[in-house]
């Protein structure tokens, strides 16, 4: 193939290919099959006219807008190899010369990647993170799992904030029940928030066996708007005042809540090797995102193309709405429920799709620089992991998704590593004084 690329800007250019008589021939085939069956001839039956006959009565040249479209894109593409360029977005194709018995030339339009020229990427200086577990850690943590095994005993006392009523409440406004007024039986922690702001601060001083009127005026921004702005009272039945008790903190306790361990000091050890690390997984990913971060500053990075930006709003889009619809949530479904339509979501996308192009450029980058390769065996793993999140088998996946693809995503994860694991963290102060 004969290809001639010509860069006409930072990340544009014309690309100048031939589509070979050898693929001219099959394409008109391709398009004779596609038309022959609807075409009448006199003489003829439908669909029973011979290439010959076609060609005399209208002429090979006939076929050449449905060949063109045919062949194009496989043309196109090995074009694209040929001249070693990285396009983007949809290219604008013109023929430049289709005659008869000849090579077809064609030129496009393409808008290409912008050139990145690394500047450091290892020994990132990164804010140094810590990683030490508190003795306070430790019993905050305790203590919420106290309050998830508390239990709700009787209380005659007045209701305090904490604590949970029983209640019944009968809701109107200007004398006139409402749709979702009322109820019997109802249980509510007091501070919770669940109702309407107001509410809840009523009830507090109050004991078992009081009648209570609540009065509050609707949020202006209220879901239902016959009820928006409104004032309300609340005819309250206060039926039983239960407050928490915790459970003791000791063995027993320990065994309660993890059949693991047998002691507290058991208990307190397995949850000062959680919170270790919890921390520094949070520390690794913070350290990650501020040393990729650098590599991306210390990066020159030519102008990103608009195709870019468009490809991966839209590449966003389609992973969160796929997400959603996994879910059992169809697009439209979605932006009924969050009041929003497609024009929206992609502006929100769009937000930061500059630098989600930029980390991933300068990335790639990396990865050519330093050669970084990915193994059969690496290449496998991943299938096993895609297949598993996204409850599919292996097959279906590996022929979902190109070795190309997938060798992509794990060099540019260990491209990741390596940056992370290169970056030097370095107390906070120090890098403030190096900033100004």
């Amino acid at each position: 193939m004969s290809v001639k690329w010509e860069k006409t800007g930072k990340t544009s250019g014309e690309l100048t290919f031939e589509i070979s008589q050898e693929e001219i021939k099959l394409g008109l085939d391709q398009a004779f099959k596609r038309v022959k069956k609807n075409l009448r001839v006199p003489g003829f039956r439908k669909g029973h006219v011979s290439r010959a006959i076609f060609d005399q009565f209208y002429g090979e040249e006939a076929l050449y807008e449905d060949a063109l479209n045919m062949v194009l894109p496989n043309a196109y593409t090995a074009a694209i190899k040929e001249a070693k360029i990285a396009a983007v977005g949809q290219p604008r194709i013109e023929p430049v010369s289709m005659d008869k018995g000849a090579a077809w030339t064609m030129k496009a339009i393409v808008s290409v990647e912008p050139e990145v020229e690394l500047g450091e990427y290892k020994g990132i200086e990164v804010p140094k993170q810590n990683t030490r577990v508190y003795a306070k850690d430790i019993d905050a943590e305790l203590e919420k799992r106290r309050e998830l095994n508390a239990e709700l005993v009787l209380k005659k006392d007045k209701a305090e904030k904490g604590d949970t009523v029983v209640i019944d409440y009968k809701g109107t406004i200007d004398g006139e029940a409402f749709d979702g007024g009322s109820a019997e039986n109802y249980s509510l922690e007091l501070g919770s928030g669940v109702f309407i702001p107001g509410f809840e601060d009523q009830l507090e001083g109050h004991a078992a066996g009081e009648d209570v009127d609540v009065v509050v005026t609707f949020p202006e921004e209220y879901g239902a708007k016959d009820l928006a702005g409104k004032e309300a009272h609340f005819a309250t039945k206060i039926h039983e005042v239960k407050t928490k008790q915790l459970p003791e903190l000791d063995d027993e306790f320990a065994k309660d809540v993890d059949d693991s361990v047998e002691t507290l000091d058991e208990l307190k050890e397995k949850i000062k090797k959680e919170l270790k690390e919890q921390k520094e997984e949070t520390a690794n990913d913070n350290i990650q995102e501020a040393a990729i971060e650098g590599a991306v500053k210390n990066a020159k990075i030519d102008e990103i193309p608009d195709a870019m930006i468009q490809e991966d709003v839209t590449a966003q889009m389609n992973q969160y709405l796929g997400g959603m619809q996994r879910q059992g949530i169809d697009p439209q479904t979605f932006y009924k429920l969050t009041n929003t339509n497609e024009q929206q979501m992609r502006a929100q996308f769009a937000t930061n799709a500059e630098e989600r192009i930029k980390t991933n450029l300068v990335l790639e980058a990396i990865v050519k620089k330093e050669d970084i390769k990915a193994t059969e065996e690496e290449i496998n793993d991943e299938i096993k992991a895609l297949a598993s999140e996204y409850n599919m088998d292996e097959k279906t996946v590996r022929n979902t998704l190109s070795d190309e693809m997938l060798t992509h995503d794990i060099t540019v994860r260990k491209a990741m590593e390596l940056v992370t694991d290169n970056a030097k963290q370095v107390a906070k102060a120090k890098l403030e004084e190096k900033e100004d």
